[in-house]
C-alpha cells in the first residue's frame, strides 16, 4: 500500500476512534435513560397487577398494558445502543490494513 492511501486510512481510523468516544458518552446517557424507563415500567406493572381482573381487561388495563409494551420497546431499543461491536470491528479492520 502506498503512503497516500496509508495516511488516508490512518485519518479514517482516527475519526472512528473519535466517534467511538462520542458513542461511549451516548451509551452512558442511554443507560441512564434506560434505568429511568425501567423504573417507570416496573411501576406500571405493579399498578396493573394491583388492578382487579375487570379493571385489567377494561380500558384502564388495556391502556396500562399499552404503556408497558411501549416502555419495553424503548428499553430494548436502548439496549441496541450498548452494542459497539460493529464499530470496534471497523476500527480493528482499518488498524490491520494500516499496520499490514
Amino acid at each position: 500500500m502506498n503512503d497516500k492511501r496509508r495516511k488516508i486510512i490512518h485519518a479514517q481510523r482516527q475519526r472512528l476512534e473519535a466517534l467511538k468516544v462520542k458513542v461511549e458518552e451516548l451509551k452512558a446517557e442511554a443507560g441512564s435513560i434506560r434505568g429511568e424507563l425501567e423504573t417507570m415500567r416496573d411501576g406500571e406493572l405493579e399498578a396493573f397487577d394491583k388492578m382487579s381482573a375487570s379493571q385489567q381487561s377494561g380500558e384502564r388495563g388495556q391502556s396500562a398494558e399499552g404503556c408497558i409494551d411501549n416502555l419495553d420497546t424503548a428499553i430494548r431499543a436502548l439496549d441496541e445502543i450498548e452494542d459497539l461491536s460493529d464499530l470496534v470491528e471497523a476500527i480493528e479492520a482499518l488498524d490491520n490494513v494500516e499496520n499490514g
